[in-house]
């Protein structure tokens, strides 16, 4: 039975109304993330522990490679493992073994949890340790859960930083962690900004390959990239590394506030951090101009579903000139949204949550002028008339930082352009 819908009172601080929902869902699972994350760490593997289901959405979601073998698969769960016929960590040992004979290349092995994998109980990070044992230094085994029994789908990179936080190498020099999965692209743009501020000591997490993970201790400081990343936020603290408080790094507004965080953090001072990001800023300004004219005065409704909603909300109204219907979030962290949370326009109502059929209602009386959504609801929205934007195109996408603001809110203007074209 679904709980009944309440508004919660606001924590002191952030002056805007919660809807809190729990109910029938619309989500990926979190095993969505490695179509991501398998591009960015480039000599790891993904091993999904899991059902055919779990091997078709990935197929689905990350397309059909046919010029290059990807670094994901599934090691199926069938029915003499279901029933217990078999043993399930003899036959992931043989399918393990069997993966590396055939890509010696992988320095990094993450085994994935799923629904069937918890169904049957079985113990990824036990077989993780014993596969270490086999297999280490060449090769790292690492586990997490992608199972989207209680999660969206962007908790699978949270889940999946967070084993590799107790990995991390130690290190008491003062240096930056920026978390969250990036474009290589986007990477580069903010090393060479950092590098300008005089921030020469940055890592990435992830990075790039298993040997380049970046050291972390009581002298780090970090900032998240992403806002769904609680967990390895406090997996960071736990080995002594502490957050800067910053909104995220999207627009042009978000990305300078940003990077300003992190010159203050390190003692920067704001006429030098200013003098470096005024040309970048400027440029980002100006890519913004066309998407403003299609989006200026026209409304905006979030499903939840990414946990991006809150700082693209952000965006969209303040520098687009987008009004906001409701802004609905899967989980508000309110710490790390904090920032976030205070440049939303006063009256703003937030949604926490999800109770399907309640949002559709509210979204059929407000007629919002588009409506970002998961797959699942996006066509029949459209059905009904609803100009739609799917919500995992944001992630898959490079949209941080000053030169991808331009895309980032052509991504929000073409579904617009697209659907008044569509009525001449």
């Amino acid at each position: 039975m679904n709980q009944l819908s309440a508004i919660a009172p606001a924590p002191a601080g952030m002056g805007l109304p919660v809807l809190r929902e729990r109910g029938q869902r619309e989500v990926f699972c979190g095993l969505t993330g490695i179509v991501w994350l398998h591009r960015r760490i480039q000599d790891a593997f993904f091993l999904v522990v899991g059902s055919r289901t779990c091997a078709h959405l990935l197929q689905s979601a990350a397309g059909v490679m046919i010029f290059a073998e990807p670094r994901f698969a599934t090691a199926i769960i069938g029915e003499r493992d279901l029933a217990g016929l078999a043993d399930a960590n003899e036959e992931l040992d043989r399918v393990v073994s069997r993966l590396i004979d055939r890509r010696p290349d992988i320095r990094m092995l993450f085994l994935v949890g799923s629904c069937p994998s918890e169904v049957i109980k079985l113990d990824l990070s036990r077989a993780a340790i014993r596969l270490n044992a086999r297999f280490a230094p060449a090769l790292r085994v690492l586990s997490y859960s992608g199972s989207g029994i209680e999660t969206s789908f962007t908790e699978g990179e949270d889940a999946c930083l967070a084993a590799l936080v107790p990995e991390l190498p130690a290190s008491d020099e003062p240096t930056l962690l920026v978390v969250g999965t990036l474009a290589e692209v986007v990477e580069d743009q903010f090393t060479r900004l950092f590098t300008a501020l005089g921030l020469e000591h940055v890592g990435f997490l992830p990075a790039r390959r298993a040997a380049e993970m970046p050291p972390v201790g009581p002298n780090t400081r970090f900032l998240l990239a992403q806002p769904f990343l609680a967990n390895t936020a406090v997996a960071l603290a736990q080995r002594g590394a502490r957050r800067i408080a910053a909104p995220f790094p999207l627009g042009v507004e978000g990305t300078t506030r940003w990077f300003q965080a992190a010159a203050a953090a390190f003692g920067i001072s704001a006429a030098h951090c200013a003098r470096t990001l005024e040309a970048p800023a400027a440029r980002a300004t100006a890519a913004l101009a066309r998407s403003r004219v299609t989006l200026a005065g026209t409304k905006i409704m979030f499903f939840p579903d990414s946990q991006l909603e809150i700082p693209l909300a952000r965006f969209l109204t303040r520098e687009l000139g987008m009004s906001l219907g409701e802004v609905g979030t899967p989980f508000l962290h309110r710490e790390h949204l904090a920032e976030e949370l205070a440049m939303l326009p006063a009256g703003t109502q937030l949604s926490e949550g999800q109770d399907v059929e309640r949002q559709l209602d509210r979204c059929r009386s407000t007629a919002p002028d588009m409506v970002v959504c998961g797959m699942g609801l996006a066509n029949p929205l459209e059905a009904e008339g609803f100009t739609t934007k799917w919500s995992i195109e944001l992630v898959f996408s490079p949209i941080h930082g000053f030169e991808q603001a331009g895309d980032l809110a052509e991504l929000f203007a073409r579904p617009l352009r697209r659907r008044a074209a569509l009525r001449v």
